[in-house]
């Protein structure tokens, strides 16, 4: 879950987004050099970048858009600069611009993003990925690689499967199980789509739909050696959420109540039905969260239970040790 900031920056953890077919509506608006082109033309792949980056006043997000515009990837789009692009090509790139100059985040635009080492199919059905969570991810691959194979973890609230399929694609094959669940139907559809991308890993990966806990099999209570989660926790009010974040992004995914707490609350208040005894919770929480959020963790009658910061040094990560 995004802190209520703009995200129409490229993600922190890096990484040129390549090809993938994103073309949202026609071609109408933001004309970067869509005259008559046909296949065999003469506008090249270098004119249009040039007036894609004149349009859109940024030569990294210019260069995403005519990458996926093309089909080419970050290290073959140098040797297209030259080549002419056809008309499908053009069409393709004049609707993404027409979209972006609307104000939809880029990361919808591209229709991919990166996360961690995934490349992530994203549109307006889930959450964009951010850096912060790739923190989260970290600390939850962390203690899965501390613990006897094969373990079982969970992944609630997983929005596009990026934690939840970090986890199973960086762990060894075998080593792990793992559950991505969510209560939204169409997030859920987005993250098998993810799923089939991550090759042999997938294998050990199944999806559920359901709210937090409620989306696994009772068999799994008391069993689950790791639970991760990503929840909602801006408050319904918050003056400080941009206007591109309300617009775009779910609100399902963004939203917890009058103080951003509902969700947390519910998660931690459960999880120490689903977790064997020294198994452990990951959230992600608001970074002015981390003192309510501990409580919430104590009483639950979780150990060693730390307040993590982010890069930006604000709290990020709770994370606590069910007792036995």
């Amino acid at each position: 879950m995004p802190e209520p900031h703009d995200t129409n920056g490229r993600d922190a953890g890096g990484g040129d987004t390549s090809g993938g077919n994103t073309d949202g509506g026609d071609a109408g608006g933001g004309d970067a050099g869509g005259g008559d082109t046909a296949d065999g033309g003469t506008v090249t792949w270098r004119q249009l970048l040039a007036e894609t980056t004149a349009v859109l006043g940024d030569r990294h997000h210019a260069r995403w858009m005519c990458e996926v515009a093309s089909g080419c990837d970050s290290a073959e789009f140098p040797a297209e600069l030259d080549e002419p692009a056809t008309h499908r090509m053009v069409a393709h790139l004049d609707a993404m611009i027409a979209r972006r100059l609307g104000g939809e985040p880029l990361q919808y635009v591209l229709g991919t993003w990166q996360f961690r080492h995934l490349d992530l199919m994203i549109d307006r059905r889930v959450l964009i990925p951010r850096p912060e969570t790739e923190w989260v991810c970290e600390a939850a691959l962390q203690i899965a690689r501390s613990m006897p194979a094969p373990l079982t973890a969970a992944d609630l609230g997983t929005g596009s499967g990026a934690i939840g399929l970090s986890l199973a694609a960086e762990l060894p094959i075998g080593s792990a199980r793992v559950w991505i669940a969510d209560v939204s139907v169409d997030a859920l559809d987005v993250a098998r789509a993810n799923l089939a991308g991550i090759g042999r890993a997938a294998a050990a990966v199944t999806a559920v739909q359901g709210s937090w806990f409620g989306a696994l099999p009772l068999d799994l209570r008391g069993t689950l050696d790791l639970v991760v989660a990503n929840p909602p926790y801006i408050a319904e009010d918050d003056p400080a959420v941009s206007d591109d974040v309300r617009s775009w992004e779910p609100h399902l995914a963004l939203f917890s109540g009058v103080d951003g707490l509902r969700d947390i609350r519910e998660i931690t208040a459960d999880a120490g039905a689903w977790l064997r005894p020294g198994g452990w919770l990951v959230i992600e929480i608001g970074h002015e969260q981390g003192q309510a959020v501990r409580e919430l963790f104590e009483r639950a009658r979780f150990g060693d239970v730390e307040i993590r910061p982010d890069l930006a040094g604000l709290d990020r990560i709770a994370l606590g040790r069910r007792l036995a």
